[in-house]
């Protein structure tokens, strides 16, 4: 019986790890390839053209669209992490009437679906001037990353011990310098976890990428990738969709790899309360 257990743990783990990673392993394969080996199926690399990612970063946007991905992503994170810090700092050690209600009305503004703010956004990005700019990506974006930012490291921060804190303030401590000096550097699990959460999002986002921009130049990456082309209508240019996909992907999977240590303290912080 444990033989078994064992035997049925391994095969479910490698079904999960093959539907997991298969569709990504495709398309590096796919990337590699051109003309008609595109639309022959194997699954091991046999020969490693690289026409495709010549194609996508020798020519046109693409790169210049990579580059407004990356600085959105960082500028959402950034101004994300700071409001989410001070925010929290607030929601979770100053009492105040109608704080319950705000931290509720914070997560349930990250519940509502991106369509449904669209055209309202749309009408601030263009009041404030903003259309066809990567400042109106950052901003917009805010609208997604920022609820969770602050609902994340509001529950870390109040698992935090009050002593530390009364310590600062008996020290002679300001608000913010027990934010900057003593919780920042408790809380960098959280940041890691929830900075790399938004710098997600805010890297794969498409709607209002897509509505917001206009021109190649301030695009970015997800946008561009759906609006590459063939040399007809009935042509669709796969090995170049690959060699792009994996182009935006593979920053992803490095950041994981490099902060996954801090990604699982952070997620399971707060988790046993001694």
């Amino acid at each position: 019986m444990k033989l078994m257990r064992t035997v049925g743990f391994y095969v479910l783990v490698t079904a999960i790890l093959l539907f997991s990673v298969f569709p990504f392993y495709y398309a590096i394969l796919t990337s590699f390839e051109t003309g008609t080996a595109i639309f022959t199926p194997n699954y091991l690399p046999e020969s490693l053209d690289l026409a495709n990612y010549a194609q996508v970063l020798g020519h046109g946007y693409f790169p210049r669209n990579v580059l407004n991905s990356v600085i959105v992503a960082a500028a959402t994170v950034g101004i994300s992490l700071f409001l989410g810090l001070t925010a929290a700092f607030a929601l979770a050690r100053i009492k105040f009437r109608g704080r319950k209600l705000l931290l509720l009305t914070v997560l349930s503004v990250s519940m509502f679906p991106q369509i449904a703010v669209l055209a309202g956004l749309f009408e601030i990005v263009r009041l404030l001037g903003l259309y066809n700019s990567l400042g109106s990506l950052v901003m917009s974006y805010l609208i997604f990353t920022l609820p969770f930012t602050v609902w994340v490291l509001t529950t870390f921060m109040r698992d935090l011990p009050v002593e530390i804190e009364e310590a600062a303030i008996i020290d002679g401590a300001g608000p913010w310098h027990i934010v900057s000096r003593v919780f920042l550097p408790l809380m960098w699990p959280a940041l890691v976890t929830t900075g790399l959460l938004a710098f997600i999002q805010a890297w794969n986002e498409f709607l209002f990428a897509l509505t917001f921009v206009s021109s190649n130049s301030t695009r970015t990456a997800p946008v561009a990738i759906a609006l590459i082309s063939g040399t007809s209508a009935q042509e669709t240019p796969w090995g170049a969709l690959m060699a792009a996909s994996v182009v935006v992907t593979t920053p992803l999977i490095i950041l994981v790899l490099i902060f996954q240590r801090r990604i699982v303290a952070g997620l399971t912080a707060g988790g046993v309360k001694g």
